[in-house]
């Protein structure tokens, strides 16, 4: 596992700190270092960096796409990606009238970079002795704020060690940046905005406001940069330079031999996609000029902060490494998705908006990230499935398209909700583009189900079932009865010409048609959509049941088509009772993991390995991440037997054991998520190995494991994934029959663990003791209930109450 070097962890201060420069590790840190807000996030570049091999400064918001096409070997390629917005990061300190002060023209006496994510506030102290031989601190802080969506906000503090003399201060906007943060897409378009114009609409403030070149969003940034000494602001020397495209003013000011003075630089940052606004520039530039100073800033930002740990920290005191990387993985999750991100409309990026991986899209990783935000902040949830309802008619042209009925959800989604996934690939191993075919994973719409069930268990949010979540659910079921087609010799349904979460297998060796036949977890997975939906109906009242067939047609045929298929989805299996990845999987041939390992050392990516040896990874008996075994990480074994015996088909402890061993030696864990729903699963069966995973996902990020990619953005499914497990797997949650149920492991890292859990509306606090477990609710002026239980006990709390479980 590598790890950064200078990397010193303190839990206590909740602060990831690195105490040395290394250029080669500052892409890694500075998305580590990221701060945002749920509505904008901006890396952890230093201020004075422009982009270079070793600087990527970048800001991102919610749902700011834009779409260019690229023509590559004569044919178009059109791709959308999440833009790279103006950087407001940039101050730049020039001494007496030399260049600005870089990395590279000084001399470094000391230097640390460091984020404290209680608040996500970025820290930079450095010393430098210049050319001159003048040694000057600069120290640094900045936030994006969680109490005012559009803000952010910046400091200096320049302290002269050994020398008096004049300074400039150069404070800007830029909006010259491009996409071309993630290597293998450079040969692809990245100029996504257009110029507009820059103000100065102030004597402290400058702005500007850019627009999106197809998606025509205008993005505005104001800023307004004051200067400070202990006695408060002083008299500073301004000039101004604009263009369309960038804006600085310069500020000179004299400093004295060992006294400090701080610049602050308070930005705003809007948006055409924003309410309650006339027009971007003009919002921003009235924004800025009401903005207190940094401290009033930062204050209420630290304030918002403190309320939402309040909802979601996860207290794990007899282990300081796990403790200091749950809260790290918490902060991140809840930079991307906050409460703010509940009123815009916003998906979950899969690599988090710190980076340009994935080109900002949409997948089915919400299947990792619902389950924390679920039993926390629920509204957060609520939001980010309205954008998938919002995108409901699209999905359904998406079907049409492909002659299905209901609404088949694309793979990789963005603005609209069309398909967005590339149709080629680079092969960074090879240098050649390759054909992709991973829109066939048609399983992104059955974990939208999944998220709306699950959801709904948590939440009891019946005017979202009534509403959004019905629809959705119905339409998809019907998309898997019209993919599904029944099969008269094997008497059961079968769907052809998808993939399953693997994606090494994307079609069958040697064949021209892409796509599978009976992918295991897929059909399982209709065949419980298909029941849910079947019984559904029955839970809306008549009226509700009458409105919802009318409005989409749904018809007494098709309902009964559903629970004829959750009797009848076939499942293959081996001939010793594994289950099969997909149809025809024994006739692949055995891979030599072995030689593999020694040649490559990593072989998480075996199909690029494969593929740059002239070889399809299609051919052998081989995953990427976990498959068949996802099942078992979704469902518990009480429901998984009820769903295959309902299917007809024998299921034992020893489905589990001998399935999850077949894939485990088979498996390269290529997607970190893999590490997630392993230590799942283990849980049940082998906790010190689950144990081992869980803390190989614990590091993924952090470590960057997979050697490179994390620079490109985090995994926002693993961070959330790490938070789930501990509640799903290694606390025993699971909702039955209305009632939470907690039946945690003995796991010696876990003992004195606490988590706050919001379960229908109701906060409670469980905490594990020696042989207990400890249930608190606080006090609810609605005086709510619920039912918990542990085994065989069961509980109704009330706000206010508390009660022991004996284990």
């Amino acid at each position: 596992m590598q790890s950064s070097a200078g990397f010193r962890p303190d839990p206590k201060d909740w602060t990831l700190a690195y105490d040395d420069f290394d250029p080669e590790q500052e892409r890694l840190r500075e998305v580590l270092t990221s701060t945002g807000n749920g509505y904008f996030c901006t890396r952890g570049s230093a201020e004075w960096a422009d982009v270079d091999d070793i600087h990527y400064p970048g800001t991102y918001a919610h749902s700011c796409y834009n779409r260019e096409t690229t023509i590559m070997g004569g044919r178009p390629v059109l791709n959308e990606d999440l833009v790279n917005l103006p950087n407001w990061l940039v101050l730049k300190l020039r001494i007496e009238g030399n260049e600005p002060i870089n990395l590279k023209n000084v001399e470094l006496l000391s230097y640390r970079h460091e984020v404290d994510f209680r608040n996500a506030t970025v820290i930079r102290k450095l010393r430098f002795r210049d050319r001159g031989g003048r040694e000057t601190t600069l120290a640094s802080r900045r936030f994006v704020s969680m109490f005012d969506m559009h803000q952010a906000a910046l400091e200096w503090t320049i302290t002269a060690e050994n020398w008096s003399g004049n300074v400039e201060v150069i404070t800007a906007l830029d909006a010259r940046v491009i996409n071309q943060g993630v290597a293998r897409y450079r040969e692809l378009e990245g100029h996504h905005l257009h110029p507009v114009a820059s103000r100065n609409p102030g004597p402290d403030i400058i702005s500007l406001i850019a627009q999106t070149r197809q998606s025509h969003i205008y993005v505005s940034e104001a800023a307004r940069t004051r200067v400070y000494d202990e006695n408060g602001e002083i008299e500073i020397k301004r000039g101004l330079y604009q263009m369309e495209d960038y804006a600085h003013q310069t500020l000179g000011f004299e400093l004295q031999q060992g006294q400090p003075v701080r610049v602050e630089k308070l930005v705003s940052f809007y948006t055409s996609l924003d309410q309650a606004i006339n027009e971007p520039l003009t919002n921003a530039e009235k924004a800025v000029k009401s903005f207190g100073t940094f401290g009033e800033a930062f204050s209420l930002h630290q304030r918002a902060w403190d309320e939402l740990w309040d909802d979601c920290d996860i207290r794990v005191p007899n282990d300081e490494r796990v403790q200091f990387l749950l809260r790290f993985h918490a902060s991140h999750v809840l930079q991307t998705c906050s409460p703010h991100t509940a009123d815009l409309d916003a998906g979950v990026p899969a690599r988090g908006l710190n980076g340009e991986a994935y080109r900002g899209h949409i997948f089915w990783d919400e299947l990792y990230v619902y389950p924390f935000l679920n039993f926390r902040l629920p509204k957060i949830t609520r939001g980010l499935l309205m954008y998938r309802y919002r995108r409901l008619d699209e999905a359904r042209a998406l079907a049409r398209e492909a002659g299905y009925r209901g609404a088949m959800y694309p793979w990789q989604s963005g603005s609209d909700g069309k398909e967005e996934t590339q149709i080629v690939h680079l092969n960074p191993r090879s240098g050649l583009w390759e054909a992709d075919l991973s829109q066939n994973q048609r399983h992104v719409s059955a974990a939208i189900f999944y998220n709306i069930w699950h959801y709904l268990q948590a939440t009891g949010d019946t005017d979202f079932l009534l509403g959004p979540g019905a629809e959705m659910m119905m339409e998809i079921a019907r998309f898997w009865s019209s993919i599904a087609h029944f099969n008269p010799e094997r008497g059961r349904y079968e769907i052809h010409g998808v993939m399953g979460p693997d994606e090494f297998h994307e079609k069958y060796p040697g064949s021209s048609k892409a796509g599978l036949r009976n992918n295991a977890y897929t059909n399982v997975m209709v065949a419980w959509i298909s029941d849910v939906a079947g019984r559904l109906l029955d839970m809306l009242a008549e009226r509700r049941r009458r409105s919802l067939c009318e409005r989409i047609g749904l018809t007494n045929q098709e309902i009964e088509l559903w629970k004829e298929m959750s009797r009848k989805m076939y499942i293959p299996f081996h001939a010793d009772g594994v289950i099969s990845q997909f149809e025809g999987w024994e006739e692949l041939e055995e891979l030599d993991w072995d030689a593999y390992r020694r040649e490559y050392g990593n072989i998480q990516r075996l199909d690029r390995i494969l593929r740059a040896q002239g070889k399809e990874p299609d051919r052998y008996k081989l995953s990427k991440q976990a498959d068949t075994v996802l099942l078992f990480y979704l469902f518990r074994q009480d429901e998984l037997k009820q769903i295959f015996e309902r299917l007809g088909y024998p299921y034992t402890t020893e489905t589990l054991r001998k399935t999850v061993d077949y894939y485990d030696a088979r498996t390269s864990h290529g997607s970190t998520l893999s590490f997630v729903t392993y230590a799942g699963i283990f849980s049940e069966i082998n906790p010190g190995v689950s144990w081992e995973r869980y803390m190989v996902a614990l590091e993924s990020d952090v470590g960057d494991i997979q050697g490179g990619t994390t620079a490109e953005g985090i995994h926002m499914g693993v961070m959330s994934g790490t938070l789930d497990l501990v509640q799903r797997s290694y606390m025993g949650e699971v909702i039955r029959d209305d009632i939470l149920y907690l039946n945690p492991k003995d796991m010696a890292h876990l003992r004195g663990l606490s988590l706050p859990m919001r379960f229908r509306g109701l906060l409670i606090e469980v905490t594990l003791e020696d042989g207990r477990l400890r249930v608190n609710a606080e006090v609810d002026s609605l005086n709510r209930s619920v039912k918990l239980g542990v085994g065989d006990q069961v509980r109704e709390i009330r706000s206010g109450e508390g009660y022991t479980f004996i284990l």
